[in-house]
């Protein structure tokens, strides 16, 4: 008989989680190797440079550019407010004055005797990097970040917007097959990782950003509710920028999808510790799955997980999930496994595979397609 093997999502009790908390540019590490932090912990910080902010200060005067320094009452290096005076014209007879204003706060960076502009540099931008998640500095990376480890349950999901955040894990629902509606979300729920059980309902959501959730998780979402909460169609590609005020993260799939029961079970049993969640997704050119992520306490050694997913057999009737558009999260069992390649609709040959859907079509998928699905 036929088989093959194929990734599938992550889902695992405890493992060692490491991840790297790096700056965007080079900065200051805060804390040091073998240090305890909590998700909110700043481990490294550095500044931007602020805009830039150019004044044609020569022509405001009506001076040549060779004269400006001469003219200026504020000097290079020197702090400036909106609508200080920069420089002063010498006037007729030491009468009609013309005066320069600065148009941006910031500080005065340059003076140009051959343009005759001033350029105001706006203010720092603070960049802070946190850990995360609860655990321990493993790795310092001088001037760059750190690589923060712990014991957790980790949970991969299969799609997600929003980005990182966490909070106290709150069940919502009585069952894994419940779906998250709106009278589900109260008030005490701000600032928590609510976990649904089959579909996020577009009012559900709503709620949830109402009450200030910082996550919901869920089995599924339908692809028209995403369009309402989003306001736009959004295409497979890269999530995890989005700003809607709170994060999404789905475990199976599009539709009326329920939570695979060993996934709902093993939330449900740290219900009210603090999670890490991150919708951050992408499919294709280097595969990135939105996570959640349960510190517990140490105990001895387990398996390091650093990202990726988990290997195992594709075989007939082995249940899988689709990655990849035009059946992007459906949901299926594998039906044949032909041996040789087939040739695809762009006119290239793969190795392909029949799925037997849960509406009861059946499609040929290359295999390269499908990850194993734990529902």
């Amino acid at each position: 008989m036929a088989k093959a093997y194929t990734p599938g999502l992550k889902v695992t009790a405890r493992t060692t989680y490491r991840v790297r908390r790096l700056l965007p540019v080079t900065g200051d590490v805060r804390v040091k190797v073998g240090e305890l932090v909590s998700a909110e912990t700043v481990v490294a910080e550095t500044f931007l440079e602020g805009d830039v902010f150019p004044i044609k200060v020569a022509g405001m005067l009506g001076a040549n550019p060779n004269e400006l320094a001469a003219l200026m009452l504020k000097r290079v290096g020197e702090s400036v407010q909106v609508g200080e005076v920069l420089a002063r014209s010498k006037g007729i007879f030491g009468m009609m004055k013309t005066e320069a204003k600065s148009t941006a706060a910031g500080t005065l960076e340059s003076i140009s005797d051959s343009t005759g502009m001033v350029i105001i540099r706006g203010a720092k931008t603070p960049v802070q990097v946190r850990a995360y998640v609860a655990g321990r500095v493993a790795e310092v990376i001088a001037g760059e970040g750190v690589i923060v480890e712990t014991d957790a349950l980790f949970v991969q999901g299969i799609f997600g917007v929003g980005g990182e955040t966490w909070g106290p894990l709150v069940i919502a629902v009585k069952s894994h097959t419940e779906d998250l509606r709106e009278e589900l979300i109260v008030s005490s729920m701000k600032g928590a990782i609510v976990v649904g059980g089959a579909r996020m309902t577009a009012g559900g959501i709503r709620r949830a950003r109402e009450v200030g959730v910082a996550a919901v998780i869920c089995g599924g979402i339908d692809d028209a509710d995403l369009r309402d909460v989003l306001g736009y169609d959004l295409g497979v590609a890269v999530t995890g920028s989005e700003k809607i005020g709170i994060t999404l993260l789905v475990t199976e799939g599009f539709g009326d999808i329920a939570m695979a029961e060993r996934t709902f079970q093993l939330l449900l049993a740290h219900a009210g510790k603090l999670a890490s969640v991150n919708g951050a997704t992408q499919i294709r050119a280097g595969v990135m799955r939105p996570e959640i992520v349960v510190a517990l306490e140490a105990r001895g050694s387990s398996e390091i997980f650093t990202g990726g997913a988990t290997a195992g057999i594709l075989d007939i009737g082995t249940a899988v999930r689709i990655i990849r558009d035009p059946y992007f999260g459906f949901l299926g069992t594998v039906s044949a496994l032909p041996e040789q390649p087939a040739v695809l609709g762009s006119g290239s040959k793969a190795r392909v595979l029949e799925v037997a859907l849960e509406s009861g079509e059946r499609v040929t998928v290359p295999r390269a397609n499908v990850e194993l699905s734990s529902t």
